[in-house]
């Protein structure tokens, strides 16, 4: 029996296997094509003169306008341990409860902790001196699922100066969800090459929606003894898109992949000031590209 040689894999030094058909001896051949090119691409992306701080035999430089994008990763801690207290002020006001024992200063909810991932864009500009590097930016981030929320309640027995015992309940509950915030962010950093790790810090406008909720009831004993109920009295209070500034800093790296393009991760702290009573700090690490113009 005569076996044929297919010529394209003749002519790249590859001996067709027995048996197999043409297309499956040509795509052997194209595979090990492939392979030996792989090979000396692989040897190019490890020039030495990127650990050198070059890219194609130049300086990488960091100054200029930066534009780019990111994904993140959060833990937003909210503080719920204040939130009903003005509805409780407003529920006992002009009352002698009050104004001696102020249940409206009871922590009644504790904090609670959620994950939630972010996603959105940058833009600044940055200043190069030598190895110096200082810049400025504004960023926008949309978060998914970052909501919080808690139940609970508090009973207390106080007595007032009129000789009244109060057996004091008071049912709460929040909730505080972030749906997207902006950043203005000062930065300094200092060059290694295709690397620049950097410090920031900056402000922070936050949007919110929140609610509160928060049932009183005052079973009262007066000397005699004579005893009479105020309540259950029941306060709400709710808003979207509410405004919420805070103070941020952080840490971040810059790592040049092309003159013009760079990979960059941080991570970020932010604390919101209250919002309905209810205060929030936002852990993010996130990751992104950028390009320099």
């Amino acid at each position: 029996m005569t076996i044929r040689r297919d010529s394209a894999t003749t002519r790249c030094g590859i001996r067709p296997i027995f048996g197999w058909p043409r297309a499956l001896n040509g795509l052997f051949a194209l595979m090990l094509l492939v392979a030996v090119n792989a090979r000396a691409s692989a040897a190019d992306l490890f020039d030495t003169s990127f650990l050198r701080g070059s890219i194609a035999g130049g300086p990488v430089r960091w100054d200029g306008l930066v534009l780019g994008g990111n994904i993140g990763y959060s833990a937003m801690t909210s503080n719920f341990g204040s939130s009903t207290s003005s509805q409780i002020a407003f529920i006992l006001r002009n009352s002698t409860l009050e104004n001696e024992a102020q249940p409206s200063n009871w922590t009644t909810l504790p904090q609670q902790t959620t994950n939630a991932k972010s996603f959105g864009f940058f833009l600044g500009y940055n200043t190069q001196w030598d190895d110096l590097v200082l810049g400025a930016d504004i960023g926008y981030n949309h978060t998914v699922k970052a909501d919080t929320a808690a139940t609970d309640s508090i009973d207390r027995v106080v007595t007032t100066s009129d000789g009244v015992s109060h057996n004091v309940n008071i049912q709460a509950s929040s909730s505080l969800t972030l749906v997207d915030y902006g950043t203005f962010r000062g930065r300094a950093g200092w060059a290694f090459g295709q690397f620049l790790p950097y410090a920031m810090i900056g402000g922070a406008v936050g949007r919110f929606n929140y609610s509160n909720t928060s049932t009183l009831t005052d079973v009262q004993t007066a000397p005699g003894p004579v005893v009479t109920t105020f309540g259950p009295v029941t306060q709400t209070d709710s808003q979207n898109n509410k405004f919420g500034y805070g103070f941020l800093y952080g840490l971040g790296m810059d790592v040049a992949i092309t003159p013009n393009i760079f990979i960059r991760g941080e991570w970020e702290y932010i604390s919101f000031a209250k919002v309905g009573g209810i205060t929030a700090e936002l852990n993010t690490g996130r990751v992104g590209l950028g390009v320099r113009f």
